[in-house]
């Protein structure tokens, strides 16, 4: 879930079952009762009706959660503010050692943590080219980077284009988050 539509989906699927939520954020729905067998099944052919999967498998959550947090720190906090790197954030983040955790999530996902995490800056940075929200400085200063030109760089060879051929472009290609 990444969106306040997708929070409204999951929490309709969930209230069809007449089954309360302590907590629903960005990936993660926490029921108030355990839920029976049959609404269990109910719930994730429902989800998976509206594109969503149940996760229930305790190193599958985890990646999922490594997801949900970088996803939740490019698209909806100011990276320029953090004061930490990403393993670090993602290691205090989860209790977990960072080694283990992308050694978990590469062997998942067939990408690393760190491939992921440059694929959702792209990606911003397309939505803002698109809406032309911001200067290429000022996108590179709150993503991280070092220099616009290590943001173009990066921006080209992950796109094929640079910054200002994409603008300029009809179809941007925006890729779906879920999809990244």
């Amino acid at each position: 879930m990444v969106c306040a539509r997708c929070i409204k989906s999951v929490t309709g699927i969930f209230r069809s079952v007449d089954t309360d939520l302590k907590n629903i954020k960005l990936g993660v729905a926490e029921v108030e009762a355990e839920l029976s067998q049959r609404n269990l099944e109910t719930v994730k052919r429902l989800l998976e009706e509206e594109g969503f999967e149940l996760i229930d498998d305790n190193k599958m959550k985890l990646v999922e959660s490594i997801k949900n947090l970088i996803v939740e720190l490019v698209h909806y906090k100011d990276l320029e503010e953090m004061k930490e790197n990403l393993s670090d954030y993602l290691s205090k983040q989860l209790h977990k050692d960072y080694t283990y955790l992308t050694n978990l999530f590469s062997s998942i996902e067939e990408t690393t943590i760190e491939q992921y995490f440059i694929l959702q800056k792209i990606e911003k940075v397309k939505e803002w080219l698109v809406y032309d929200q911001l200067t290429l400085s000022e996108m590179a200063y709150k993503l991280g980077y070092s220099s616009v030109a290590h943001l173009s760089g990066q921006f080209k060879k992950i796109t094929g284009f640079t910054p200002s051929q994409f603008k300029k472009l009809k179809d941007h290609n925006r890729t779906k988050l879920e999809d990244i």
